[in-house]
């Protein structure tokens, strides 16, 4: 719990091992720190812990996440990556979260066309579901070998 107070390393290195720990009483916390944003580089491990768990509740604390970042293009941050980590649940779980930031219009749509960082043609979203597919794989073979 109290590599979840320090700087960017620690958080990361704290949100790998809660995914890979299965401790989702840090789901929550995680949830809380995503959406603060305080530090750079941990976005990502906790996108990837909450797509591990992989429960409504952890689609919606990523939801939470674009509600409000989506709405600023101006800060790229880990809008990329949640929606990555959002997708995958909804995959998981039947869910559609995702599509309602996806349609057409939508805050996904209008994200990529105003964000001054997302100025290439392509959806990126697919690659980030390809990696958050890919590192929820990871965590799954390391939780097995503890």
């Amino acid at each position: 719990a109290k590599l979840l107070e320090g700087g960017w390393r620690e958080r990361r290195t704290a949100a790998w091992l809660v995914a890979v720990s299965r401790r989702t009483e840090f789901r929550e916390r995680l949830g809380e720190l995503l959406l603060a944003s305080e530090v750079c580089c941990a976005g990502l491990a906790y996108s990837v812990a909450l797509a591990s768990f992989g429960t409504a509740r952890d689609a919606d604390l990523l939801a939470d996440y674009l509600d409000r970042y989506l709405r600023r293009p101006d800060l790229g941050y880990d809008q990329t990556v949640v929606m990555g980590a959002l997708q995958f649940i909804d995959l998981n779980l039947g869910g559609g979260q995702a599509d309602r930031f996806r349609q057409p219009g939508g805050l996904w749509q209008q994200w990529l066309q105003d964000a001054p960082h997302m100025q290439d043609d392509s959806d990126p979203a697919p690659y980030f579901l390809n990696l958050t597919r890919r590192l929820c794989a990871f965590v799954d073979e390391c939780a097995e070998a503890l």
